[in-house]
C-alpha cells in the first residue's frame, strides 16, 4: 500500500468515527425533539395534568423557544469550551431534561423540562454539523452533512415506535424515560470523540492538534482570520444597505413561514390525524412515513437544486408542500393518505434548506455566513409560533383548520422566496458552502 493510500485510509477512519458518533448524537436529538408530538394525542385524550389543546401548543413552543436560545448561544459557547465539550453538554442537558418531564407532577415542571431540552437540542445540531465538516474528507462535506441530517428524521421515526410500543402498556412517562438513555452515550463521546481540529488550532493548542492529526495522519486546517465585533456588525448592516433591506426582509419572512410549517406539523401531525378520524396507531405510523419522506427529501433536494437552481426549487418545494399539507385535511383512503404524508415529508423537510441555499447563492462571499445565519435566526421565531398556532386552533374547536393554516404558511413562503429570487439581479456564486446551509436548519 502506498503512503498516500495509507494516509487516505487513516483519514477515512477518523471521518467515519466522527460522523458515526455525531450521527448517533443527532439521532437522540431527533428522538427527543419528536417524542412530544408522538405522545401528545395520549396526553390530550387522558387529560394528563388537565392539559388543554392551547396549553399543549404552548408546551410545544417552549421547546422550540429553547432551541432558539440554544442555537444562538452554541457558536459563542463552542468558541470558549470546544465543540466536543459542547456536544457532550447538550446531550447531557436534553437527556436530564427528559428526566424532568418523566418525573414531573405538574404542567409547569413538564414545561420547564421541555424548555431545557430545547436548549440542548438547539445547541447540538449546529455543533455536530461543524464537527463533521471539520473531519469530512475532501470534496465530501455536503454529502456527509446530508447523511448526518438523516439522523434527525431517523430519531423522529424512533419516537413514533417508542410511543406505539410503550405508551399504552406503561404510560406516557416511559417514553420520556427512554429519552434519558442517551446519558449512557456521554461516556462514549468522552472517550472516543476527538476535539475539533479547527478549535484546537484557533485556540493555539497546536501540540494537541498536531498529536491528533499525526495519530490519524490528517492535515491540520489553516488558521482562520478572526472577525471583530465591528466586522460582524458591518456584515449585518450590509444586508440592509443599497435597497437590500427588502430582499433581506423577504428572505426572513420566507424562513419564518418555512420553520412555522416544519415545527408546527412536527408537533401536531399525530394529533391532527387523530382528530381527522384516524386510529392512534395509524396516526403514529404517519409520523414514521413522514420522517422517511424527510430522509429522502434531504438526499434529493440538493441534487435538484444543483440541476434546476435553488430559488426555483425552493418555490416549487413550498408549493408542493402546501398542496400536500392541505390534502391531509381531507379524509382519504389509508393508502392514499400514507402516500400524501410521505410526499409531504419529502418536500416539507427540505424546503427550508432551499431557502438557505437561495440566500447563500444570492449573497456575496463576505456576507454569506451573516445572511444565512440571520435568515435562520428570524425563521426560528416561526418555529416557536407554529406549535402555539396549532394549539390555539384546536382549543377553539377549529382543528380541521390546522392543516389549512400550515398550508397557507407554505404558500406564503413560496411567494416570499419567489419574489425575492425574481428581484435579485445577482448571479449565483460558485462553490457556496452547503454545510452552512444545513447548519442553519
Amino acid at each position: 500500500m502506498s503512503s498516500s493510500t495509507a494516509l487516505s485510509a487513516r483519514g477515512g477512519k477518523l471521518a467515519r468515527l466522527v460522523v458515526g458518533l455525531c450521527w448517533l448524537a443527532v439521532l437522540f436529538d431527533g428522538l427527543d425533539m419528536f417524542i412530544y408530538g408522538s405522545v401528545l394525542p395520549h396526553l390530550l385524550e387522558t387529560r394528563t395534568f388537565g392539559i388543554t389543546p392551547d396549553e399543549a401548543g404552548d408546551l410545544g413552543s417552549y421547546a422550540t423557544f429553547g432551541m432558539l436560545v440554544g442555537a444562538l448561544a452554541a457558536g459563542t459557547i463552542a468558541d470558549r469550551i470546544g465543540r466536543k465539550q459542547l456536544m457532550i453538554a447538550c446531550v447531557t442537558l436534553f437527556s436530564l431534561a427528559s428526566g424532568i418531564c418523566a418525573v414531573s407532577g405538574s404542567l409547569t415542571v413538564f414545561g420547564l423540562g421541555r424548555t431545557l431540552a430545547g436548549v440542548g437540542l438547539g445547541g447540538l445540531l449546529p455543533t455536530a454539523i461543524s464537527m463533521v465538516s471539520d473531519y469530512a474528507r475532501g470534496g465530501r462535506i455536503a454529502i456527509t452533512i446530508g447523511l448526518l441530517m438523516t439522523a434527525h428524521h431517523a430519531g423522529g421515526i424512533l419516537s413514533a415506535y417508542v410511543a406505539k410500543w410503550l405508551v399504552d402498556p406503561f404510560g406516557w412517562r416511559s417514553a420520556f424515560w427512554v429519552c434519558v438513555l442517551p446519558l449512557l452515550f456521554v461516556p462514549v463521546l468522552l472517550k472516543l470523540l476527538p476535539e475539533s481540529l479547527s478549535f484546537l488550532v484557533a485556540k493555539g493548542r497546536t501540540e494537541e492538534a498536531e498529536a491528533l492529526a499525526g495519530r490519524y495522519e490528517v492535515e491540520l486546517p489553516p488558521v482562520a482570520a478572526k472577525k471583530t465585533a465591528a466586522d460582524r456588525w458591518n456584515a449585518l448592516l450590509g444586508l440592509f444597505r443599497g435597497g437590500e433591506w427588502l430582499q433581506t426582509l423577504l428572505y426572513w419572512l420566507a424562513s419564518f413561514g418555512g420553520l412555522l410549517l416544519v415545527y408546527g406539523v412536527a408537533t401536531w401531525l399525530p394529533t391532527l390525524m387523530r382528530t381527522g378520524g384516524y386510529e392512534l396507531a395509524n396516526a403514529l405510523t404517519f409520523v414514521v412515513v413522514f420522517n422517511l419522506g424527510g430522509i429522502v427529501g434531504m438526499l434529493v433536494a440538493g441534487r435538484a437544486a444543483d440541476r434546476f437552481g435553488a430559488p426555483r426549487i425552493a418555490a416549487v418545494w413550498f408549493a408542493l408542500t402546501a398542496a400536500g399539507v392541505y390534502l391531509l385535511s381531507v379524509h382519504m383512503p389509508m393508502g392514499v393518505t400514507t402516500l400524501v404524508v410521505f410526499l409531504t415529508g419529502v418536500f416539507l423537510n427540505s424546503a427550508q434548506t432551499m431557502i438557505y441555499a437561495t440566500v447563500s447563492i444570492r449573497s456575496t462571499p463576505d456576507s454569506r455566513a451573516t445572511a444565512v445565519g440571520w435568515t435562520s435566526g428570524m425563521g426560528r421565531f416561526g418555529a416557536v409560533f407554529g406549535p402555539w398556532l396549532g394549539g390555539q386552533l384546536l382549543a377553539a374547536g377549529n382543528g380541521d383548520w390546522g392543516f389549512t393554516a400550515f398550508a397557507l404558511a407554505g404558500v406564503s413562503s413560496m411567494v416570499f422566496i419567489g419574489v425575492a429570487a425574481l428581484r435579485s439581479a445577482r448571479q449565483p456564486q460558485a462553490g457556496h458552502d452547503r454545510e452552512n446551509l444545513l447548519a442553519a436548519h
